[in-house]
């Protein structure tokens, strides 16, 4: 009986995978709800929120991004996130105007805007599926938007398995 040797088909064919969770934000992200300082869950009272925001624990947010938004349908007015920003801002790495998904939206937009496509050039790109983390999904349509004009092909899922979503037509 001979020896049959395996080949691990997947290395010898070039493809090159992109794991977007790897560049999800090692920083802690927490959030702070403006909707906690409302009366009667619709108005900002100025005075009171001043003093709310004068006697919070800012430390908690020391090194962290965070998160500032109002997850009710109050009107809130701007000077409210300035005032937050302001208090935030000698422990907050980084404060943002909006949800954590905003947020991770905006992130992965300018960290995929970073990368340098000609090395991605005629290459066959996996873009990696299924995370352990929140990667949103604007993330993949930016890395296509990115790679696009570079890559032979691009795919979706696992070098195993994976759904075809671009490929370069041939010159003819």
């Amino acid at each position: 009986m001979q020896e049959q040797t395996l080949v691990n088909r997947v290395d010898q064919s070039g493809l090159i995978t992109i794991d977007l969770e790897k560049f999800f934000p090692s920083t802690s992200i927490l959030t702070f709800d403006i909707k906690d300082y409302l009366f009667h869950g619709l108005i900002l009272k100025e005075k009171e929120f001043r003093e709310a925001l004068k006697n919070h624990d800012w430390s908690i947010y020391n090194g962290a991004i965070l998160c500032v938004f109002c997850s009710t349908d109050a009107i809130i007015p701007v000077w409210a996130y300035m005032l937050v920003n302001t208090h935030s801002a000698p422990f907050a790495m980084e404060t943002f105007t909006g949800t954590k998904d905003e947020y991770l939206k905006y992130y992965y937009k300018n960290t995929i805007a970073q990368i340098d496509a000609v090395p991605y050039k005629d290459k066959k790109i996996v873009i990696k599926g299924c995370s352990n983390r929140p990667v949103p999904a604007s993330a993949y349509a930016d890395i296509t938007s990115k790679l696009r004009d570079e890559a032979q092909s691009i795919m979706y899922g696992e070098p195993c398995s994976t759904v075809p979503v671009f490929k370069r037509p041939r010159a003819i």
